[in-house]
């Protein structure tokens, strides 16, 4: 007797062996299932795939015409995908375990918003929307950042949510971190960002081997009892007077503009402005983002002249600017890749850009 195979679905359900394909491919990457396959384009993707990016880039195209993208270093697990023409019963989950991925949800409606699911390390997304970044990290943190439609304005709106409460990001670039799931996601702020900035910046890279390797190097030596063979005659440590005023003077020729942390900035930035720890309360004037006078971790100064307040960053770019200390200012400064963002006086409704680099 001949045995076939059959599948149980629905009179309106579509079978979904293959739920989508790779649409965009630059680089490398692998689709993980029954073993490790190597992306290409066209390759057909099917539920609880676990696609990875290394030195490369990837897109997804679903059955509904929802879109996800990932950056370098990216990991994204397709947890559940029903696709049914009848959206309140199709069904999305995903869970993204490290690096960037943009979501681009169909335009028509295929599946409810309401059944998409997406989840990190340390916040579960709802979407009511259809287009937003999340970028997660080594230590599993996560940035959420709602993008803009095509005509400049809200999307939708995303909810993030954690096991001690939820936030709403409803207005473009507005953007919450969480950096455990025991935590509430802080409070919404909006960045002044752009699309290219986000693709280019917003990458999470992977461990550092060379570390690990200089490691694993030194225990040899010490293994083998070559650390024996150091003469400590040859090294006078009286002659090295570690206090000299060149030892740590810090210049431009210190600075590896290489070792930014994009993602790490934009977190730092937005724990600041949630806290509101830094304001001056002999002039009324409050300041997030910075210290007043020389803060040696933003690297900018600031001083207060009278009726106004100056700022000024020089590294290896030089930016100035002075504004009235009794009005309200987001101020973003772009300098070689190092974002920082001031807030005067809770921000108000004026935002002042500079970007600066090398090329």
């Amino acid at each position: 007797m001949a045995l076939c195979a059959s599948y149980k679905t629905t009179a309106a359900q579509v079978p979904v062996a293959s739920i989508g394909d790779i649409s965009e491919l630059t680089g490398t990457a692998e689709v993980i299932r029954d073993e490790p396959y190597g992306a290409v384009l066209d390759f057909d993707i099917q539920q609880m795939d676990d696609v990875r990016t290394s030195v490369g880039r990837v897109a997804i195209t679903f059955l509904d015409d929802s879109i996800v993208k990932l950056t370098e270093h990216s990991k994204l697990v397709i947890t559940k995908y029903v696709f049914d023409p009848d959206p309140t019963k199709g069904e999305m989950a995903m869970r993204f375990a490290n690096g960037t991925a943009r979501f681009i949800s169909s335009k028509l409606g295929k599946i409810d918003k309401k059944n998409i699911r997406l989840s990190t390390p340390t916040a579960d997304i709802a979407i009511r929307g259809t287009d937003f970044t999340c970028t997660v990290d080594e230590l599993g943190r996560s940035l959420i950042i709602l993008l803009p439609d095509a005509n400049g304005i809200s999307s939708g709106e995303i909810l993030v949510t954690t096991a001690t409460g939820t936030v709403t990001l409803n207005k473009p670039y507005q953007a919450t971190t969480v950096e455990v799931w025991e935590n509430n996601p802080s409070t919404p702020v909006i960045l002044d960002l752009t699309l290219d900035i986000i693709d280019n910046m917003l990458i999470v890279s992977p461990p550092d081997e060379s570390e690990l390797s200089t490691e694993t190097s030194t225990a040899s030596v010490a293994d083998s009892g070559a650390i024996l063979d150091i003469d400590y005659l040859e090294f006078n440590e009286l002659e090295v007077d570690y206090l000299a005023e060149d030892a740590l003077e810090f210049t431009e020729l210190d600075i590896n503009f290489l070792d930014v942390n994009f993602f790490e900035d934009l977190l730092a930035i937005i724990e600041e402005i949630d806290q509101l720890d830094s304001d001056n309360l002999s002039t009324g004037t409050l300041v997030q983002g910075t210290e007043i006078g020389q803060d040696l971790e933003t690297q900018i100064i600031t001083l207060l002249q009278g009726d106004a307040i100056a700022f000024q960053r020089k590294v290896v770019q030089n930016a100035q600017l002075t504004v009235d200390a009794s009005q309200g200012y987001t101020i973003i400064l772009i300098q070689d890749g190092k974002y920082q963002q001031i807030v005067v006086n809770g921000g108000g409704n004026s935002t002042i850009t500079i970007t600066q680099g090398s090329g």
